[in-house]
């Protein structure tokens, strides 16, 4: 018996201290938040440099910070302007083509004002007697047609007899850099579906029969969302590339759901106006 009630004070204690390291990484966030906003700004900067002539180990501290303040920045700056980058490397291996030469090609990718891991693309020249080139490694997800925009962009070069295809570097960057985008596009449709649904702060008691309780992508392209009501009704949301609502439909427990499906959707339509329709649905 005193084991079991030793058990539980550990069980609770350790909720205690698991609690409390989030509190303290969330302050040290926030912390680290709120020194930075002070420090970015012009009289602070004009202070901090004022009084870097002393000596004095705050002083210096502080000039520090807004050295590294400055660089980062100087760094999202430059990421926000140029959101793709071409840089050169160097193949280690021995064997590799061209003597080693790969084309780097960065790609930012930005999400509710932040910056996430970049994408990168390798380009080399692999065929003889030719300077075409071709996608030698990427990070990309596979949701994104790397290969359909190769071929269309960067067509490998044809044998001899026949005229050489143009490649154009330019346009593959662009409709890439697009692709990424969109992709990033519909990714974020989810999330901002579930935050207009009030999914994040719904509680078991507040569920109705007409409330949907759960939203998520069913797809590997994220162009299907899957909703889910409380009352074992699933629906499926498909989009397009650009994120506009082309298809919805609803099933119940009978079946196809068809009364809801044309309340819902009646026209291809951006998600705003199908999220209204949502909104109004589970409160009706």
């Amino acid at each position: 018996m005193a084991s079991e009630t030793n058990e539980a004070e550990l069980d609770v204690l350790g909720d205690e201290i698991a609690e409390l390291e989030e509190q303290i990484a969330a302050t040290k966030k926030q912390l680290k938040i709120q020194a930075s906003t002070i420090i970015a700004s012009i009289p602070s900067q004009s202070l901090v440099k004022e009084s870097s002539r002393s000596r004095s180990r705050n002083n210096k501290k502080l000039l520090r910070g807004l050295q590294g303040q400055e660089a980062h920045q100087q760094q999202c700056l430059y990421r926000i302007c140029n959101p793709v980058t071409a840089f050169k490397v160097h193949d280690p291996d021995p064997n590799a083509v061209d003597g080693g030469h790969v084309l780097g090609l960065r790609f930012e990718v930005m999400s509710r004002s932040q910056f996430l891991k970049p994408y990168y693309v390798m380009l080399n020249r692999p065929y003889s007697k030719s300077s075409a080139l071709r996608v030698h490694r990427h990070t990309l997800p596979s949701a994104i047609p790397l290969a359909g925009l190769a071929a269309r962009h960067l067509p490998p070069p044809k044998p001899e007899d026949e005229t050489p295809p143009s490649q154009d570097l330019d346009q593959f960057v662009r409709t890439l850099r697009r692709e990424i985008m969109r992709y990033h596009n519909r990714l974020g449709i989810s999330a901002d579906l579930r935050r207009a649904l009030g999914l994040h702060q719904i509680t078991e008691g507040d569920t109705g029969p007409t409330n949907i309780v759960e939203v998520g992508i069913a797809d590997i392209e994220a162009k299907q969302i899957k909703l889910t009501w409380a009352d074992e009704r699933n629906g499926r949301l498909v989009m397009d590339d650009d994120g506009k609502v082309t298809k919805l439909s609803v099933f119940g427990v009978d079946g196809r759901d068809w009364e809801t499906t044309k309340s819902l959707f009646d026209r291809p339509q951006r998600i705003e106006e199908v999220v209204e329709k949502l909104r109004q649905s589970s409160t009706s």
